[in-house]
């Protein structure tokens, strides 16, 4: 998975929603010569539904989008990158207000139907001027296919912009889902993760809405882990226009006729949650660990994340080296129920532990070999129950620790 393999020529091509229009431009916040303001701006109020971070540390505008989340409808969303937004006071709720504001005087609509993101260093003083003198050029320039645009503007240490789409028939209707996403370091979701955003055209009331964000948050983007880190950012957030009415109106996400919506949600998310774990800073390899035979699902979630976070397990990924070893440490301390008798670990198709000890067949030369690859599967059998859960995860490099040490100069 070298570095920089996917640029803008290999973003998807992603459709228009009717009634949503876009723009992205360079307003300088923190960066020079590239894009770090995005705004998104919709016909009508639209339905609308968000995860946000667990952080105690939140930033002002997850504080301010909680409520507009509450309201439940929304008429554009500005997102900025290089600056948090974060632990910076009452200056940094005043910045959100204004960027509200401002938007909200361009739209024609309350601040209160304004959604704000910020994505970026933690601590420093947001420059909202700068802000709110590049809004109105990027209200001039919107349109209703930039969504290339606007995943870069809110790139940090992201490689490349990140963008997925699917189609789905309900009731005999088609229906779009698109989304965008950000997120390369401080990936370790206790709730959302990065910034995400999901765009669907389909009439959905934001109570039906939020639980079906939820559902699908938890099964993939709360499913990644780079390096065990939780954002103050943390946020996902989708959008229903209405552009397509369904011909009935859910009262319940088990109502089977969402089954298709839900399906196609979860799948835009994944495919997400999984661009931002092979953009892991640093990262060459990406990782997926299958757990099995646990008491319950989160049991074995914790499994999974107890493995993908351990910086041994990491770093022998990064090397290539079979140290199943390391795997069954990461097992043992997740404080789950397992049967060591019963444990079994295999790495791609090698089974290398059965019964509590090391297979007589194991060759750790053929391991070696298919740990050479880009993409590592491991699964684990804790022998206990019959949940299951799988997670994602990347190597961890030396490439890691420089641009980390380096990120604010």
């Amino acid at each position: 998975m070298a570095k920089g393999s996917r640029e803008r020529d290999s973003f998807p091509v992603l459709p228009r929603i009717k009634g949503v229009r876009m723009a992205a431009g360079a307003a300088r916040v923190k960066y020079e010569g590239r894009k770090d303001l995005m705004l998104v701006v919709f016909e009508r109020p639209v339905s609308i539904a968000g995860v946000f971070t667990k952080s105690k540390t939140a930033s002002a505008p997850i504080k301010w989008d909680k409520r507009v989340v509450r309201a439940g409808s929304a008429r554009a969303l500005v997102v900025n990158s290089g600056n948090a937004n974060a632990f910076t006071g009452n200056a940094g709720e005043e910045a959100v207000r204004q960027t509200a504001d401002v938007a909200g005087r361009l739209v024609k609509c309350s601040p209160e139907q304004i959604l704000v993101s910020s994505t970026g260093v933690i601590g420093e003083k947001l420059n909202v001027a700068r802000i709110a003198a590049f809004l109105p050029n990027l209200y001039k320039q919107l349109r209703g296919n930039a969504w290339c645009d606007v995943a870069e503007a809110i790139m940090t240490t992201d490689t490349f912009p990140k963008g997925a789409s699917c189609v789905a028939r309900l009731n005999g209707r088609e229906v779009k889902v698109i989304g965008i996403a950000k997120g390369s370091g401080m990936i370790a979701p206790n709730m959302a993760t990065m910034l995400a955003y999901v765009f669907t055209d389909a009439r959905l009331p934001s109570p039906i809405l939020r639980r079906m964000l939820r559902s699908a948050n938890d099964r993939s983007f709360n499913c990644i882990t780079v390096d065990g880190d939780t954002s103050t950012s943390d946020t996902v957030l989708a959008f229903a226009t209405g552009a397509v009415p369904l011909g009935f109106t859910p009262k319940t996400i088990r109502d089977k006729r969402l089954l298709p919506f839900r399906v196609a949600l979860q799948n835009v998310m994944l495919d997400l949650a999984k661009q931002i774990v092979r953009d892991g800073e640093g990262a060459t390899k990406l990782v997926q660990i299958a757990i099995t035979g646990a008491s319950s699902v989160s049991a074995a979630r914790n499994i999974g994340m107890s493995v993908a976070n351990s910086p041994l397990v990491k770093t022998a990924i990064a090397g290539s080296d079979p140290n199943w070893g390391r795997v069954a440490m990461a097992v043992g301390k997740s404080g789950e129920p397992i049967l060591q008798e019963r444990l079994r670990i295999s790495i791609g198709p090698f089974l290398i532990t059965e019964e509590g000890r090391v297979r007589e067949e194991y060759r750790e030369d053929l391991v070696a070999a298919y740990m050479q690859g880009q993409e590592i599967n491991i699964g684990v059998d804790v022998g206990v129950g019959r949940s299951r859960a799988t997670v994602w995860t990347c190597d961890l490099t030396h490439e890691y620790v420089s641009i980390n040490a380096d990120y604010r100069s």
